[in-house]
């Protein structure tokens, strides 16, 4: 069609509309879900959520996997309820199997119990990840009914979230449950009422607050701990976010295949022998290696190429990646909480080191391993020795 044309049916579509049709309504912005992505929410934050756009409720990220722990979670949980807003939890699947699932579940429960999600909160699984899109739907609703007996045994209740395209294709997601993602160009009717809610936009901006935020209407109490939706703050009065403002795509929740990272410190102790390489990939050169037993502090967390990786940064100045397992699969070892009060490390020297391949593999100079030990003769080193770096 003629672009001249079509814009000029468009404006007089538009004026008469105008004037014979009141305007189309957003819509609401009941609930919102944060993660990392969003920083330490604030109680000023939550509050101006509330009061300004009429959210009730907020979903927080837990955990993902069995290896990332949402650093923000505690925090937000509660500042929520310091808003007086309804506090729920969420966790991002990365199962192919219902024994990764029953691993996730309990991970899940631990770090939401660690954060204070209080019991009888809807602890969700995020079903959107590469792994269960190769998956059959057999195996999927036997992991997320796995998951589903270990997080009620803890106390919350539980939900699924996926996007329409694999609503019942990929998972299946009953009438009467699951929190449904949809991101259409009109948002002004009601879609997936038979469930207990429409995840509607991904990019909305909240006054005050830091960056995009997804955004879902509500049809029900779930997500309220069963009490009034609309006696928590009503509607009325309240911006609603306008997702109008540039055209989308019909599409489905998008997958996360593609490579995220999270800023995290901790100390990884490795169960096998592994290659440190200069860059987060299985092509990146090989500098040193560690053995079983010996452990690295890093300060970033990369999810590149299948792959869980670990950067740390060497004394040369150069930053060193481990990879700590395979991403919903094997782990290579054991990571536990960084304590800011270690401010030395030490190495145990094996049979057949050398000062130098040491120094490689610890990312120093041997000249500063040689200050730090008081070592004169670089070649005078035994095994069983502790050096410190």
């Amino acid at each position: 069609m003629n672009k001249k044309k079509l814009l000029g049916v468009v404006a007089l579509a538009t004026l008469f509309l105008s004037l014979v049709a009141p305007t189309a309504q957003a819509a609401r912005t009941d609930m919102v879900d944060v993660s990392n992505h969003n920083g330490y929410m604030t109680v000023g934050n939550f509050t101006a959520m509330r009061d300004q756009y009429g959210v009730k409720s907020v979903v927080t990220k837990i955990s993902e996997g069995t290896y990332y722990h949402d650093y923000t979670a505690k925090n937000n949980i509660s500042t929520a309820q310091q808003s007086g807003l309804y506090i729920n939890g969420y966790h991002f699947a990365r199962w192919s199997s219902v024994a990764g699932a029953r691993a996730e579940a309990n991970y899940a429960v631990a770090m939401a119990k660690a954060d204070g999600l209080p019991i009888n909160a809807v602890l969700v699984a995020d079903v959107e990840g590469e792994q269960q899109q190769r998956t059959p739907l057999n195996i999927n609703n036997l992991a997320v009914m796995e998951f589903k007996r270990i997080v009620e045994e803890a106390g919350y209740r539980y939900d699924i979230y996926t996007g329409q395209g694999w609503r019942d294709t990929i998972v299946s997601v009953p009438k009467g449950t699951g929190w449904i993602a949809h991101y259409p160009w009109d948002t002004s009717w009601d879609r997936y009422t038979d469930h207990h809610a429409w995840q509607w936009a991904s990019d909305a901006v909240f006054n005050g607050s830091y960056g995009h935020f997804d955004v879902s209407q509500l049809y029900d109490n779930y997500y309220t701990g069963g009490q009034d939706k609309n006696a928590v703050i009503s509607n009325s009065g309240t911006h609603h976010v306008d997702n109008q403002s540039q055209a989308k795509q019909e599409q489905p929740a998008q997958t996360s295949s593609k490579d995220e990272d999270y800023a995290q410190n901790g100390v990884f102790t490795a169960n096998t022998k592994l290659n440190v390489r200069m860059a987060p990939s299985t092509s990146a050169q090989i500098v040193a290696q560690y053995d079983p037993g010996e452990s690295l502090t890093y300060d970033h967390v990369y999810i590149k190429g299948g792959y869980v990786w670990a950067r740390y940064m060497s004394y040369s100045g150069s930053y060193h990646y481990v990879a700590m397992g395979v991403m919903g699969g094997q782990e290579y070892g054991a990571r536990r909480a960084y304590s800011a009060t270690v401010q030395t490390r030490s190495y145990t020297v094996k049979s057949g080191d050398s000062l130098s391949v040491i120094a490689r593999k610890l990312g120093t100079t041997v000249s500063h391993l040689q200050s730090m030990n008081g070592i004169r003769n670089a070649n005078l080193i035994y095994s069983g020795q502790n050096l410190r770096y």
